[in-house]
């Protein structure tokens, strides 16, 4: 089945294609075969891209999307107030079917905002149906998707068992990869770190890691334990010789700046990474405190570093939520541009609605006024999975009445207030 994205203004963002003030994409049997001026394509059916940008989809590297059901409920927190009332509070009481239904809707919400590829990193850790439940709701949900797997929140614990279990369950391909959430040495001592990277090694997976403090990637450096597949997560306050370490090894970085500016974590690290030879990635992180769009993300990120030395341009921000993260996650081959021959996982945003109109520098209009409220169409290798500015086949007041009873549920096993009152004591 071949699809023609038609008459769209194109961002590639593959250097080899640039920009094309009015494309064609052609797609054939999920993956992209031609991106040009004017393609002629007979046989295939045409998607008018008149009045869009086409444009790749956003690769969020980190988001932990089972806290869902509490959207906004940490707007004014802190980090330690976060780690109290997430993990500390109303964890404890999540059935398999809250990790599900907060998964699922967290996985929608991204997709609807154009994140065709989402790396789940999953720290709601109690039993083996827990980890289930996000597995299946990542699988019900269209796109692709990372299920990275941690042992929680700290801890000595071995994941040896269940990263296996779950590894043996994804072994059949599909649109779900599994990743080894580390903890850290920090969290665990340098013993626990190292097995977690043989392990990792062993079964070929990529690992994330939050660095929340300074010498953590010294530790792992001095221990043989970096690796070109670690991303590192935040790494806030960190010094550029430090992050060097990560660069040399092949490492990444993602960093989440909404999420960092309002928890107190500190200035993103946008420059001092690029400093340092890193390529930044962004990510959303959780959505009881900041917005789930890489929009958003995208403009603080962009404005927290251009107040503090003026350089990064609207590409810098492109690349850095499409190539730059799709490689940060092992996909540089797979997604994160328009190249015939990745995957077919395109967004088309209007440039008609009045948010955005009239668009003079495309790359520039997305970062600087980019928002879900123009994400039109998206394709998830070549799937049509939202159309019209709405997502296809997805019974969205059911899930809101499920994600609700969900939220409510928890929150009385808790005592855990709705009123926006709650400041929760670390």
């Amino acid at each position: 089945m071949k699809t023609l994205i038609s008459g769209g203004t194109v961002v590639s963002l593959d250097p080899s294609i640039g920009d094309l003030a009015r494309g064609d994409v052609l797609v054939d049997n999920g993956l992209i075969t031609e991106v040009a001026a004017h393609i002629d394509a007979p046989d295939a059916e045409v998607i008018d891209a008149c009045d869009r940008i086409v444009m790749p989809g956003f690769v969020d590297n980190h988001r932990h999307a089972w806290q869902t059901a509490f959207r906004g409920i940490g707007s004014d927190w802190t980090f330690p107030q976060w780690a109290a009332a997430m993990h500390g509070t109303v964890k404890a009481h999540y059935t398999p079917e809250d990790v599900y239904i907060g998964t699922l809707l967290g996985r929608l919400e991204a997709l609807h905002s154009g994140v065709t590829t989402m790396l789940d990193w999953y720290h709601v850790a109690q039993t083996h149906e827990h980890e289930d439940a996000a597995i299946d709701a990542l699988t019900d949900a269209p796109g692709r998707s990372v299920f990275c797997l941690g042992a929680g929140w700290g801890g000595g614990d071995s994941v040896d068992d269940d990263i296996r279990r779950v590894r043996a369950r994804l072994s059949g391909g599909g649109r779900i990869d599994l990743a080894l959430g580390m903890r850290g040495p920090g969290a665990t001592g340098i013993d626990t770190a190292a097995r977690e990277v043989k392990l990792a090694d062993e079964l070929g997976l990529r690992i994330s890691l939050h660095i929340e403090a300074p010498g953590v990637i010294t530790a792992l450096h001095e221990h043989g334990l970096l690796r070109d597949t670690l991303t590192g997560v935040h790494a806030n306050g960190i010094g550029e010789d430090e992050l060097r370490l990560l660069a040399d090894a092949g490492g990444s970085l993602s960093i989440s700046p909404d999420v960092e500016l309002k928890m107190g974590f500190g200035a993103p690290m946008t420059g001092v990474a690029l400093a340092a030879g890193l390529r930044p990635t962004l990510s959303i992180d959780d959505v009881p405190s900041v917005g789930g769009d890489m929009f958003s993300t995208m403009r603080t990120a962009f404005a927290a570093q251009r107040g503090i030395d003026g350089g990064l341009r609207s590409r810098d921000l492109l690349d850095f939520a499409t190539v730059d993260a799709a490689a940060s996650m092992g996909l540089r081959d797979r997604t994160g541009s328009l190249t015939p021959g990745k995957d077919a996982d395109i967004v088309l945003l209007r440039t008609d609605d009045v948010t955005i109109f009239p668009v003079t520098d495309p790359a520039a209009s997305i970062v600087s006024h980019g928002h879900p409220g123009l994400v039109d169409t998206v394709l998830a290798a070549g799937r049509v999975v939202k159309r019209d500015g709405a997502l296809v086949g997805v019974d969205l007041p059911a899930l809101r009445t499920r994600l609700l009873a969900s939220r409510d549920r928890i929150a009385e096993a808790a005592g855990v207030p709705l009123d926006g009152t709650w400041r929760p004591q670390p």
